[in-house]
């Protein structure tokens, strides 16, 4: 098992195609197959499927994905760290942030890191925080904003703040931040929701389970933008996190009120995989994110719950610094 079988393999898993991997690796196709082909024959199992879709991973492969990958991020963290640039910060950073963050985050982070630290290769995707949890579990993330995470024995997390659900109504309703919806309200509307197993959609259950409350579901999607365009639309009202709707209830375009009746809150954590060390350029990143979280706050741009303090910044970054407290969120 050689560096180069692993590249082959990781890539063909993500691009799902020998011909693209062969491209992106600057190799002719017979070349990657050999590799593959060579890494199955060592380990006696099939890494993928040839399907007419492409190469789709087998669940062994999966798994030897996920170790491949991680050994190539930490040759690459090893790389970055011992190039001679005296006093730079250098190295790949692949950073997570929720959907609902992506307006208010993306920007200011990547222009400060761009401005202090212009070594770091910064990488971001943004995604809902089963997807996210996902990828860190996987080594394809090195942090990410999650939240309601619980302790695992692969992530350290560090709580930052916890936010109100909000009701999203069409402006001509009239909703007000200053004066929360009991949720039986937002149950008498139609409502625009997540899916089914979405994890902003079992908070939605829940609270819905303790008020007793019907739901009237208009529409389910996975897309917080087509939520308030179909809310827009006149498909009903939708609930989605102060933080995503924000900008649009101060330019007027929805209104919103954060739920009472029950409170539905969620715990927004910062997370990273365990490891015995934390490389400078990833605590580059960690930090600047939660700065950028708590200025956010701090200016009003992040709708909180206010019953619950903010976490301030995190002292200098080691393995047990992002560590949680207790297992429960609800306990902080």
């Amino acid at each position: 098992m050689d560096l180069r079988q692993l590249r082959a393999l990781v890539t063909v898993a993500e691009v799902g195609s020998v011909t693209r991997a062969a491209e992106l690796l600057h190799l002719v196709q017979p070349a990657v197959t050999r590799q593959i082909r060579s890494l199955e024959d060592e380990l006696g199992v099939a890494l993928f499927r040839r399907t007419r879709h492409g190469m789709e991973v087998t669940s062994e492969g999966a798994i030897v994905v996920a170790r491949a990958r991680r050994a190539l991020n930490e040759l690459e963290w090893a790389r970055s760290e011992v190039r001679p640039t005296p006093q730079a910060v250098t190295g790949v950073v692949r950073v997570g942030l929720l959907e609902s963050t992506t307006d208010l985050l993306a920007e200011p982070l990547v222009s400060a890191l761009t401005r202090d630290h212009p070594g770091i290769d910064l990488r971001l995707s943004t995604a809902y925080s089963g997807h996210l949890r996902q990828w860190l579990d996987e080594g394809a993330l090195d942090v990410s904003l999650l939240y309601n995470l619980d302790n695992t024995p692969q992530l350290n997390g560090h709580l930052l703040l916890h936010e109100s659900l909000w009701a999203v109504a069409p402006a001509a309703d009239g909703l007000s931040p200053k004066q929360p919806v009991a949720f039986s309200t937002a149950a008498d509307h139609p409502l625009v929701l997540p899916t089914s197993g979405h994890a902003l959609r079992m908070l939605i259950d829940d609270a819905a389970a303790r008020t007793g409350a019907e739901m009237t579901i208009s529409v389910q999607t996975n897309s917080m933008q087509a939520q308030k365009q179909l809310v827009l639309a006149g498909h009903g009202w939708t609930i989605l996190p102060g933080v995503g709707v924000a900008d649009d209830v101060a330019k007027g375009v929805l209104s919103a009120a954060p739920l009472c009746e029950p409170d539905v809150t969620r715990a927004i954590v910062v997370a990273a995989p365990r490891t015995t060390r934390i490389p400078p350029a990833m605590e580059a990143v960690a930090r600047e994110l939660i700065r950028q979280v708590l200025a956010a706050v701090a200016d009003g741009r992040w709708p909180i719950d206010e019953s619950q303090p903010v976490t301030p910044p995190l002292a200098p970054l080691d393995a047990g610094a992002l560590g949680l407290s207790s297992p429960d969120p609800r306990a902080f």
